[in-house]
Parts: C-alpha cells; sequence; structure tokens
C-alpha cells in the first residue's frame, strides 16, 4: 500500500476526460487561480478567505506542488480542452496509505453543466487504482447543498454530522461527513 501513494506522486499524472484536463498547476496559471477563488461564491464553503490579490495565487500554486512532492496530497488544475485554461481545482488529501479526503472547487461560471462530476470520476478512478486506496472522505459545511449533491450523485454515503469539526474565516463549522469504499465503488462498476 505504502509503495503505490509513493509511486504515485513520481511524476505529476495528467487525466484526460471529455472535455476536460487534469493536469499540474504551474506559476503560468496564476491569473486563471486567482479568477477562481476571488469570487465570495466559490470561496463561501471553502477553508480559505477570498483572494485579492496575484501573489495569493502563487503562493496556493506553490503550496499545492510542495504537499504533491511531500507525499501529502495532490491537488489537479481542472483545465478546459479547447483552450487549457484553469477554471476549477480537484484533489486529495493524504489521510493514511487507505484513505484519502476529496476537495474540489470550480468557477461560478462554470456551475451546474456536469464538469466537476466528470472531472471527480476520474479522480476517483486515479485514486481507487493508482493511489490504492480504501476509503475516499469528503467533509462538506452543512448549507453547502450543492456539494452534497454532487457527492450524493458519485455514491457517497453520509456518515454522520461532525459538530464544529472546522475551523476557519473565524468561526466553528459543522461539517456532514461522506464516504465512498472500494467495495462499494467496485460493486457500482460492476453494474453499469
Amino acid at each position: 500500500m505504502v509503495m503505490a501513494i509513493s509511486a504515485a506522486f513520481n511524476n505529476f499524472p495528467q487525466l484526460v476526460t471529455e472535455n476536460l484536463i487534469l493536469r499540474e498547476t504551474t506559476l503560468a496559471d496564476t491569473p486563471a487561480v486567482f479568477q477562481v477563488f476571488a469570487n465570495d461564491e466559490v470561496t463561501k464553503y471553502h477553508d480559505i478567505e477570498t483572494l485579492t490579490s496575484l501573489e495569493q495565487a502563487q503562493f496556493l500554486i506553490k503550496r499545492r506542488a510542495e504537499r504533491f512532492q511531500n507525499q501529502q496530497g495532490i491537488r489537479w488544475g481542472i483545465a478546459r480542452k479547447e483552450d487549457n485554461l484553469i477554471i476549477g481545482s480537484c484533489g486529495y488529501s493524504i489521510r493514511n496509505c487507505f484513505q484519502a479526503e476529496i476537495g474540489y472547487e470550480l468557477a461560478r461560471e462554470h456551475w451546474r453543466k456536469g464538469l466537476m462530476t466528470e472531472a471527480l470520476k476520474a479522480i476517483i478512478q486515479w485514486g481507487f487504482s493508482q493511489l490504492d486506496l480504501n476509503r475516499i472522505e469528503a467533509l462538506v459545511m452543512v448549507e453547502n447543498n450543492a456539494s452534497i449533491k454532487l457527492l450524493a450523485n458519485l455514491k457517497f454515503v453520509e456518515e454522520g454530522l461532525l459538530r464544529e469539526y472546522g475551523f476557519w474565516k473565524g468561526q466553528f463549522h459543522d461539517l456532514k461527513i461522506f464516504s465512498l469504499l472500494r467495495k462499494d465503488y467496485i460493486a457500482i462498476l460492476n453494474k453499469l
């Protein structure tokens, strides 16, 4: 299991779906990353403040690269196939060699088009096959109905409420916890 994580972090993997390229974000993507995170609606349920400068976007890109190098997580930039422009991101924070927490965000103008579902299906498949995960978790603020619906559509199971589990933007937040287990994922694939 540990070898699966190490091998998966040798080179940043690029994933291609019908409409998207999931790729490493570089400093050249700073303006696009800034555009995503400069919107209060995008950061409303996120544990980071709305960005106000390009330097903050550069810091975010560098921090994600460091987390990948240290095998603590992987965050793909979600780019449109048509122009390779970053419109969001998705990825994992590694909990241990069996578990990871999934996270994601998308630029406001691309909401409700099925793009995040498409991106997450690709990284879920990658997580089970390349990281050899047994469990993928998601922690979601209780008010974030769009994210809750997205996870339900991806067959994540709501496990309960973690009271005042998160703390950001100066306050505690109740979070719902969801999971997708390897055995459930395999059962879903076998039904297709």
